[in-house]
This record gives structure tokens, sequence and C-alpha cells, in this order.
């Protein structure tokens, strides 16, 4: 698919950003221009794929309940009312919007903002831009194709990528560590820490091992990935299910895959779960987790519940972080240098 519009020949190589007044926006104008362009382009691409662009809202009654993820809380004091109602800005529009393929909406996309508290750093913005998608009938490597014609038919006008390269999970977490990741024991986990240098990690991680395979997959698998390509990274262990459905035939694992490039997460997708039963259990020992945690318990969303009980279509699910794909394909160092205003000029 060709881009609306070509950009500029001077975004084919990383350029330096000026530093500005902070009353400025921290992103030039030309990579403004690069963002409308880039918008344009996802909105072409998805037109003609007859995928229904759709709006849900950034404020919801229930939160997400993922240990990892924190939501800004703020209260609604609704006229006539005498107390406030609790309301959560979205790290997400997945819950809303799997509401709406429950009701037969079929293949949708958002771009949305989405807001995640805790979150700082070169990659992080607590406000960032997030492209979601569901397609309908669509599995993994379904999944897998989209992504990489998305990704490649909005930067025409730079270098091609090569051909993506697909992996899986544990064979990728072998080949770097030696360790079985699905049966691996903590004193594995500490083994692999120590012999990559890491002396931060037990301090980080505690007991828990999913801490750990994130930790260690981030820090010495990670940088690796997405060279001169899009890597996708596919089959996660059970103990990172998220909201994807067990592999047929494998309980061990669940059919979620994550993007990358230049060493960077741009997204992660699903074969999405559409059992209410287990996202119900999956949902509460979340909570357990919170409270373990000693982390605020958002209301379960009963209404996604609910929708899944009715009845979610086969579809598989695509969220992809804007801003990161921006400074990915740009060679920008900071997420900053893609924002107008990031949360230090707000």
């Amino acid at each position: 698919m060709p881009a609306p519009s070509h950009f500029p020949s001077f975004f084919l190589f990383p350029f330096s950003l000026p530093m500005f007044p902070d009353w400025q926006p921290s992103a030039t104008l030309e990579v403004l221009r690069l963002r409308a362009n880039l918008l344009a382009g996802i909105r072409q691409y998805f037109a003609q794929n007859d995928v229904l662009e759709v709006e849900t809202p950034l404020l919801g009654q229930a939160g997400v309940t993922d240990p990892h993820l924190q939501a800004f809380t703020t209260v609604y004091h609704q006229p006539g009312r005498s107390t406030g109602l609790t309301l959560y800005l979205q790290t997400s529009p997945e819950y809303a919007m799997k509401r709406l393929l429950a009701a037969g909406c079929g293949s949708i996309y958002q771009i949305t903002k989405a807001f995640r508290n805790e979150e700082s750093g070169r990659l992080h913005n607590p406000e960032f831009t997030l492209l979601e998608w569901y397609r309908t009938g669509f599995g993994i490597p379904e999944l897998i194709a989209d992504v990489e014609a998305l990704i490649n038919g909005l930067f025409t006008a730079f270098p091609p990528l090569q051909s993506c390269e697909i992996h899986d999970y544990q064979s990728l977490f072998q080949y770097h560590s030696g360790v079985d990741p699905l049966t691996a024991s903590l004193a594995d986990m500490q083994q692999c820490a120590r012999q990559w240098g890491l002396p931060d990690a037990g301090s980080v991680c505690g007991n828990s091992m999913n801490n750990w395979l994130d930790y260690l997959f981030s820090e010495r698998i990670q940088p690796c990935l997405g060279q001169g390509r899009l890597s996708f990274v596919q089959g996660y262990p059970a103990s990172l299910p998220s909201l994807a459905r067990t592999r047929s035939g494998d309980a061990r694992i669940v059919e979620r895959v994550e993007v990358f490039l230049a060493g960077m997460e741009l997204g992660n997708g699903y074969h999405e779960l559409t059992d209410a039963v287990e996202q119900r259990i999956r949902f509460e020992a979340a909570q357990c987790e919170r409270n373990r945690l000693g982390l605020m318990q958002p209301p379960l969303d009963e209404r996604l519940l609910a929708a899944l009980d009715y009845g979610l279509p086969d579809c598989a699910g695509m969220a992809i972080g804007v801003d990161r794909l921006l400074m990915a394909r740009l060679g920008l160092a900071t997420i900053d240098e893609t924002l107008c205003f990031p949360v230090a000029r707000a």
C-alpha cells in the first residue's frame, strides 16, 4: 500500500534534535509532519482492507488488573449524586473494543491516547498514542502478515526493511540463555543473571518467575531483535498469558506475539481469549497478585466479561505504540522527540 504522500527525503537518515525553549514542542516540525502522514497512512491501509475505525471511551468505570500496569484515576461528580464515581483512564482500548466485537461490528481499529501511571523514561511517556486493531477470523500467522504489510506500506520513502523474521519464544530463550523458559527454576534464572553480569536482577525480580522471564528477555534478548527488519516472537509461556488463548495441544503456551524493531518492542498481540470463565479466573488471579503487592485493585470489567459470555468472534488483535514506531524508523533516541509536549512540558 503506498503512503498517502511520500515522506520527505531528509527522513531517510537520523538527524539531531535542536534544543528548544521549554514552551516550544519537543518534536521538530518535520517529525510532526511525518506523524500526520503516518496516521493518514494507517487509516488508508485499514480502509482498503475494510476494517472499521471506531472510538471508545478514554474514561472507564473499570480498570486494568495486570499487576504491571497502573491506571490513572479521577472522580466524576455527577449532578444529583452525593458521592463521586471513580473513573479510570484506560491503559488500552482493548476491553471496550471487544465489547464492540461481541456486538457484531466485525474487524475494527482505533488510533487513540492511552495512559499508564508510573511509566517514564527513554521509551515511556505516561500519555501515548496507541494503534489497536482486531481482525475477525485471523490467527497469529495472519496477524503477523498484517503487521508486516501495514508497517512496510507506511514507510515507502525509507530504505526498505528486510523480510521479517519469526521466532518461537521458547527456542529463542534457550538459544540465548541455554535455559528452557517453560521448565526453568528460579535458580536457573539467577544463574543466567550471574553469567550475563546483571547484579541487580535479584532485587528487581524477587521470587517472581514472570519478573525473571521479562527482565532477562528485555535485558539480553530484546536488544538483538529487529535489526533492519521486523522481528516477531510468538508462543509465550502460559505464565505470561494476558488475554491470549491457550495453545491447542500444549497448555504451557499461549497464542501471543510481540513485534520488535531496532531492539525495541513496538507491539503486543493475541489470538484472543473468548472464554468468559477463563478470563474471570485470570482477572481474579491478577487481583490476588495486586493485593499481595499492595497495589490498588480496580473493579473487574463485568461488561467485558458479559460480552465474552455473549460470544466474542474468533479473532486476533494487535496494539502498536505509534510513538515508538516513529522512534524506531527515524532512529530517534527518546520518545520525547516524537511528541509535541511530553509530560515534562505538558
